[in-house]
Order: C-alpha cells, then structure tokens, then sequence
C-alpha cells in the first residue's frame, strides 16, 4: 500500500470502518465499568484514568517539543501527573505542575511535580500557574478536569497564550456526548474545541496524533501553528 497522510488515510475511512473503531472504542470505553481496560491501568502503582495509547503519544509529544513545563488540568489519583513526571526525569528535563479541586493525601510525589489546588480557570489558581510558566520557552497543556463545554471553552482561552508556536494542548475525552461515548453526556469538549477554533487561527488540529486509531482525545490534540 503506499503511503498517505494521516489525515488523509483518516478522512478516507470508509463508513464501515469508521463503524468499527467507533464500535471497540465503546466497548474499550464501557469496559471501565467492569473493572478493565482505563479504569484499571496503572503507572508505576498508580491509576492513571487514561487510554495507554494516548499516553504513549504524549511522550513522543514530550520528546518531540521538550516542554520546560507541562500544565495538567485534572488530578484525579495522579497517576497522569506521576507518568509526566517521570518522563521529564527519563528525559532530564522539564517540570509538571497537576490542578484540581481536591487533592487526596495519597498522591504520588516526586521532585519534578507541583500540585495546585483550586478550579483550572480560578483567578488565584492561573496567577500561580502564570508565575511557574514565566520565563519558560515551550509549554505542553493537557486539560482533564470539568468536562462540560463552558469549562473546558474557558480551559482553551485561559491556557492557549501559555503555549509557543509548535507546541501542543491536549483537550482530552472528547469523545463522550456521542462522539461515539456517553450520548447523554451534553455540550462538552469537542463542542469547545469547534468554538475555539472558529475563534482563531493560531491552532490546528494534528490528525497525526491519532495515528493508533483508538484514542480518547479524537480532534483533541491541538498544534499551535502562528
């Protein structure tokens, strides 16, 4: 077969294959309930609530851009915080600084992690991430919080100036409010990053991350391009 871009090769899924990556990336997705798949997948003993194939694109992503910090939106058990960190030790480079609403006391720790507790878009909380990214050349963001489209719209304004040219932000889960997952879900992610976009032409989507097919962040992953 020869070679075709990405987005060229993912337009071009024919309707029966689109059927059937929608098909297993739902029972992949459901699975969760049962105690499989991403709600049983760990790093280093820790959930990380995440798809493995995302996560194996951030570090190229990391590798790539060499971000000197990577904000993430959305702690959870910190598991994704514990993994981003331990590349940049792999790597012997960059810092990451985790946001969420309540941190539990069993968090990871580790000396390239900073925890800020607090909403995202809260007044006190991007002061203090604004502070970290002073003086920093590249940023990576990864926003994994609140999902309704109002927060995650406000997540995109707040963090995108944060982000140089040729780097990445991360808008996770856009798959759910039927795309192809949780129909019943409403307004989220995918709707902010259309609204988002149609505000600006300083972003475009990499199909390019999408290469494994199966992924929670379809049209998520974001490249600043001016």
């Amino acid at each position: 077969m020869a070679s075709v871009a990405a987005d060229e090769f993912l337009t071009n899924l024919s309707a029966d294959e689109r059927e059937l990556v929608d098909q297993f990336l739902t029972l992949y997705y459901n699975a969760r309930y049962s105690n499989l798949t991403w709600g049983n997948t760990m790093w280093r003993g820790v959930k990380t609530l995440r798809c493995p194939l995302d996560l194996w694109l951030y570090q190229e992503i990391i590798f790539e851009t060499r971000p000197e910090l990577i904000i993430e939106a959305g702690t959870a058990n910190g598991g994704g915080a514990l993994y981003l960190a331990s590349l940049c030790e792999m790597l012997q480079w960059g810092q990451v600084v985790s946001i969420d609403l309540q941190h539990p006391p069993t968090l990871p720790k580790h000396p390239r992690l900073t925890y800020l507790k607090g909403s995202s878009v809260a007044k006190e909380v991007l002061t203090n991430v604004m502070a970290c990214a002073n003086d920093v050349q590249q940023t990576m963001v990864i926003l994994d919080s609140d999902h309704t489209k109002a927060h995650v719209l406000a997540e995109l304004r707040a963090y995108a100036p944060l982000v140089r040219k040729g780097g990445y932000l991360i808008v996770e889960d856009t798959i759910v409010n039927g795309h192809p997952v949780r129909s019943d879900f409403g307004a989220g992610p995918m709707e902010a990053i259309e609204e988002f976009l149609a505000e600006t032409s300083d972003w475009v989507i990499d199909r390019t991350k999408e290469k494994f097919l199966l992924s929670f962040n379809r049209n998520g992953y974001l490249k600043r391009v001016r």
